[in-house]
């Protein structure tokens, strides 16, 4: 017999710590899989039926863990802020400025991030008539206002950075595919808009 001492201290792993993790890893599927049907055909396609084919499970089990569509565009546009955060984080630990890591970021919706932006930009516009998503469409301007914030105290300023780049990322995805926006002239429109000169970052 071990004594306490000597004792596996390994947690120990129960059948509801097993379910517990199937529940994250299918709700994870099913919202990635909402994300992939609004890509693909906008938030207009978006049913218990078309999610479900897209993760491939039973309708059923998506309306178990997102019981209306509110809820599935809610965690849909939750997890796209999400990975914005993710992706400016990750750029300011490669060594990254702020403002390029923005600039960064709106270029990448005209290439590998384009579905994923319409995906947002799309569920922005249906925040007008859906209330559930409008608390979710200030992440973005949050992240712009403190990428700002670093160079400038004034709200109009930054207000107007914030506005720039809703519109710079609504041109990067109207753009041709093949002659996308560069970050340097995104980047060169930032520092325009908050009056810095051209090599500060």
């Amino acid at each position: 017999m071990r004594s306490p001492d000597t004792a596996d201290s390994t947690p120990h792993r129960t059948p509801e710590d097993g379910r517990i993790a199937r529940g994250i890893d299918r709700r994870k599927s099913i919202i990635a899989a909402t994300l992939r049907v609004i890509e693909g055909h906008g938030v207009a396609g978006v049913s218990h039926r078309t999610v479900a084919a897209q993760a491939d499970v039973r309708p059923s089990l998506v309306a178990y863990y997102f019981s209306t569509l509110d809820d599935l565009l809610v965690a849909a546009l939750t997890c796209a802020s999400e990975e914005y955060d993710l992706q400016y984080a990750s750029l300011l630990e490669r060594g990254s400025a702020p403002l390029v890591a923005i600039a960064t970021i709106i270029a990448d919706a005209g290439g590998s991030g384009r579905g994923r932006a319409l995906a947002e930009r799309e569920m922005i516009l249906m925040a007008a008539r859906r209330p559930a998503l409008r608390s979710l469409t200030t992440k973005w301007p949050d992240l712009v206002g403190r990428a700002a914030a670093i160079h400038t105290s004034d709200p109009v300023a930054i207000e107007a950075l914030v506005a720039i780049t809703d519109g710079i990322c609504a041109q990067v995805l109207l753009s041709d595919e093949n002659d996308p926006i560069s970050p340097d002239e995104i980047l060169a429109h930032l520092h325009r808009t908050l009056g810095l000169p051209a090599a500060v970052s």
